[in-house]
């Protein structure tokens, strides 16, 4: 009997972020370079038209992509928050920190498809995250980073976007 593939957990913002792209990638900027790769097809010498290579390159890109994308979206599992605000820091869960020096941030703890710094998104794999990961509202935290060690004071753990954390932004009309 074949072993199933593990589900990797994802947010549902982050699950209609790759589902976007995707549907994207198939219904619009496919279909747009076949026909641009046609178009310069029909010109004649195929061997020094630059645009019909680049055009057959970025077909090959694109159909990479979303066969990765159709083979990731397979093995994710949509994260569904729990009715209860959590005990630990868990999947999902926004985190207010307090560093050494009185500064707060917030993170969220999202999985390696979706993380975004910017946002406020992070993996749950990265060192943050698994420093932080069954944590409790008080403890301290020791994370060993690239610039060196810092300790963060978990001051609140919520399934909710607290107050001041970054919002998502409208996404580009193209990935």
């Amino acid at each position: 009997m074949a072993q199933e593939p593990p589900k990797f957990y994802i947010t549902a913002e982050g699950l209609k972020k790759l589902r976007d792209e995707l549907e994207f990638l198939w219904k619009v900027e496919r279909p747009r370079v076949t026909n641009e790769v046609a178009t310069a097809a029909a010109l004649g010498d195929r061997s020094e038209n630059a645009e019909y290579i680049y055009g057959k390159r970025r077909l090959r890109e694109i159909d990479k992509r979303l066969e990765f994308l159709s083979k990731r979206l397979d093995n994710l599992k949509l994260f569904t928050p729990p009715t209860s605000e959590p005990d630990k820091v868990t999947f999902g869960a926004w985190v207010t920190l307090e560093d050494e020096d009185g500064a707060t941030v917030h993170y969220q703890l999202v999985g390696a498809d979706e993380f975004d710094v910017a946002r406020g998104k992070i993996s749950v794999a990265s060192p943050v995250g698994k420093a932080l990961l069954g944590k409790e509202e008080g403890d301290d935290v020791v994370v060993e980073r690239p610039r060196g060690r810092t300790i963060f004071t978990i001051m609140a753990i919520s399934y909710e976007r607290p107050p001041g954390a970054p919002h998502v932004l409208e996404e580009p009309s193209s990935p």
